[in-house]
């Protein structure tokens, strides 16, 4: 399992949040006496990873298995089924239970939901007339502490269901580890929301303040002093672009999963032949905790700097007589050798990835779609893609990048492109067109695009930007400000007043509330304007704002969010909430329907 991130550094207590989530799994477990098989489906299993140690789990009587279609292999009578309420996972739950029963075994079963029951996936129980023999209960995990400023909400498919499947009950259960929050923070005075989703979450966010109020009187002041909700579907931009910070690059090329990659052995230098590693990417790592908001190009010199400072030392204590406080010196930056060793050996990898032709030629096309000025040559070099069979995804988050910084795309163009990419992939690719299509990702043009108009306002395409002493966000693209970071930086600044007509000009409505009986606190707007004293919580902190994804942030928006807090003038600490973490490539997959 993965490492448990440190979380002392956190702008609040999240500890206490993963401890709570800790305590409520043992405790479930301890009232299941003796000994019992746990059986976990493999994508809470992650999650479950950054909560709790398997050595605790081991500690109550707990042997471990994953959840699949094949039988359970154990000794144990007692079987406990902890799993997300989908229903695909309760039909592996009945072929268990029927191969149990068709060999005479009688065990005791238990049914957990994360975060809670629903009644679909009763039903499936209720069909295979089993139901009777399963113990039903919840584990309310609504929120995974990432790293020391991102929480996860762990719902991966939020953003499909919300936008293809008009599936909407993923923001119930974001207002709900919202409202979580509150309990352990206070209620949040200040609320900023854009986009259908944001909004609605917002609404349900008070609706459920006034059916189970956080008593605010305990609280002298909220901990966290702003809200600001933000849909994916405002900005699709940027997550189609290729990120190129350290960790972007890292997530683009390896995919990280739960705070790590996982890789053939001999690319970190192991004499393993064959063998997969994993490696922990967390703040826990002082050297990566330096790095990974970094531009790419930055990284490698600080590497290359790192590595030849060592050298001179080692040629120093073998050539020298040294004291014995610079031996100790010395030893102590030993010991930071394993740590250079390994991000010299990942960032070697990545090179291998990053000076690609063809990736260096999908950056350069990247700047062209989203400067927008040249729609001849986007269209004929896609056209090249689709003919030369590039990866699907590779074509499709370029067509898609495309199709909405113009708005979709004209009746002609939108018909052939349909026509080629089926031909030249598959007809089975058909559901997934028409995903896209429905999500307005891939659509045809029904009016004139303002994208021309909103990325002139909010200053996205930068001029030479300097990557090694970035003075602006848009280093993390090396050029291109990320639209959602750019409204939060606002939302932050000034309020969304000033911007008001461009944030019209984009999908879905927008609210700016106050709640709770802080409607007399000092708002966000007076904040901005008066000195940063009063933007500080009693004890001495920065106040909190805690920015929310809703279907998703990449690692380039996280590590834009951590410049915007390390600037100096900045009032505020950020903290970071998601639905789940993407890239383009992951974001085109969640549309991939497996047929069959």
């Amino acid at each position: 399992m993965a490492q448990i991130p440190n979380l002392d550094n956190a702008p609040v207590n999240l500890t206490s949040i993963r401890e709570q989530s800790q305590k409520e799994l043992v405790n479930i477990l301890r009232n299941i006496r003796g000994k019992k098989c746990l059986v976990i489906d493999p994508k809470l299993g992650d999650s479950l990873s950054l909560i709790i140690q398997t050595s605790i789990l081991k500690e109550h009587g707990v042997e471990l298995r994953h959840l699949s279609g094949d039988p359970i292999q154990t000794d144990s009578s007692k079987v406990v089924y902890l799993v997300h309420a989908q229903p695909k996972l309760m039909r592996f739950i009945c072929s268990n239970i029927h191969n149990d029963v068709s060999k005479g075994l009688q065990r005791e079963y238990h049914v957990y939901f994360v975060p809670r029951r629903t009644v679909v996936c009763e039903k499936v129980l209720e069909e295979e007339k089993l139901h009777h023999m399963i113990t039903i209960g919840e584990y309310p995990l609504y929120i995974v502490p990432m790293d020391e400023d991102v929480l996860s909400f762990e719902l991966d498919l939020s953003y499909k269901e919300c936008q293809v499947d008009g599936d909407t009950s993923s923001l119930w259960h974001i207002a709900k580890a919202i409202h979580k929050l509150e309990y352990s923070f206070g209620v949040i005075p200040n609320v900023r929301a854009k986009g259908k989703a944001s909004v609605r979450i917002a609404d349900i966010l008070n609706r459920m303040q006034a059916e189970e109020p956080v008593n605010s009187s305990d609280m002298a002041v909220p901990e966290i002093n702003t809200l600001v909700l933000l849909d994916r579907e405002v900005d699709m931009v940027t997550p189609l672009c290729s990120q190129l910070t350290y960790e972007g690059l890292l997530d683009e090329f390896l995919h990280i999963s739960n705070g790590s990659v996982e890789l053939d052995a001999s690319i970190m230098g192991l004499q393993q032949e064959g063998k997969k590693t994993k490696v922990p990417l967390n703040s826990s790592d002082k050297l990566f905790k330096e790095i990974r908001d970094l531009n790419f190009e930055v990284v490698v010199q600080i590497l290359r700097q790192k590595a030849t400072s060592m050298k001179q030392d080692y040629t120093e204590m073998t050539t020298t007589t040294q004291t014995v406080s610079e031996l100790k010196d010395f030893v102590k930056k030993l010991n930071s050798l394993p740590e250079i060793t390994r991000h010299i050996n990942l960032a070697q990898h990545l090179t291998t990835f990053t000076s690609k032709p063809s990736f260096l030629g999908q950056l350069d096309m990247e700047h062209t779609v989203v400067e927008a000025q040249s729609y001849d040559i986007c269209f004929d070099y896609i056209e090249e893609l689709i003919h030369k069979q590039e990866p699907l995804k590779t074509v499709l988050r370029l067509l898609i990048l495309f199709s909405i910084t113009n708005s979709g795309l004209p009746k002609k163009h939108f018909d052939y492109f349909r026509k080629e990419l089926l031909h030249s992939y598959g007809f089975e690719h058909i559901a997934l067109l028409n995903n896209l299509e429905k999500a307005g990702l891939f659509k045809k043009q029904e009016s004139k695009s303002n994208w021309l108009t909103i990325k002139r306002a909010l200053e996205l395409v930068v001029e030479d930007t300097d990557t090694a002493n970035p003075n602006d966000i848009s280093y993390v693209f090396s050029g291109y400000a990320p639209l959602s970071i750019r409204l939060v930086q606002h939302a932050i600044r000034s309020g969304w007043r000033p911007v008001e007509e461009i944030l019209k000009l984009l999908p879905g409505p927008h609210l700016e509330t106050k709640r709770g009986g802080f409607s007399n606190s000092p708002s966000f707007d007076t904040l901005s304007r008066v000195s940063t004293s009063i933007a500080k919580v009693p004890d001495g902190r920065r106040a909190l704002v805690l920015v929310v994804f809703v279907g998703g942030v990449t690692f380039a928006e996280i590590s834009a969010l951590r410049f915007l807090s390390a600037q100096e003038g900045m009032a505020y600490d950020l903290i970071i909430a998601t639905t789940k973490i993407v890239n383009g490539q992951t974001l085109v997959e969640t549309f991939m329907e497996k047929l069959g």
